[in-house]
């Protein structure tokens, strides 16, 4: 199982230079862990940057994938999270759920890097 951050979904969605090593680390939707929160991030990214059908189109990707909603339990090991390492809110909620589905979390947000279960893929290393 893999989760994949919102960083990689943009970097994917923009063509970036990284997008090609990006895409053959991408999840059959079958592996691919979506939380509700990726999916927000998504869509506010995608309406102001790319307009609403190109949103409508990747979330309804993303449905086909495994969309998993914050619960109580993820909610608080996210919070000790920010705590122990000093995440964001968004973050920590992203990296708890990656946590509590045994999934590794695919990140270009440097922030994530050297924590485990993270596979950092580095803008800069491209």
């Amino acid at each position: 199982m893999q989760l994949v951050d919102t960083s990689v979904w943009i970097e994917w969605l923009v063509d970036s230079p990284l997008a090609a090593k990006l895409a053959g680390q991408f999840p059959d939707r079958s592996e691919c862990i979506v939380p509700t929160l990726v999916q927000h991030e998504l869509a506010k990214w995608l309406l102001r940057e790319k307009g609403e059908d190109a949103a409508d189109e990747i979330i309804a990707y993303t449905q086909k994938c495994i969309v998993v909603p914050l619960d109580t339990l993820t909610a608080l090991e996210a919070a000790e999270l920010c705590r122990l390492h000093k995440l964001a809110t968004a973050d920590a909620i992203i990296y708890a759920t990656a946590l509590r589905h045994n999934a590794t979390l695919l990140t270009c947000d440097a922030h994530f890097s050297g924590l485990p279960g993270v596979t950092y893929m580095s803008k800069n290393n491209v």
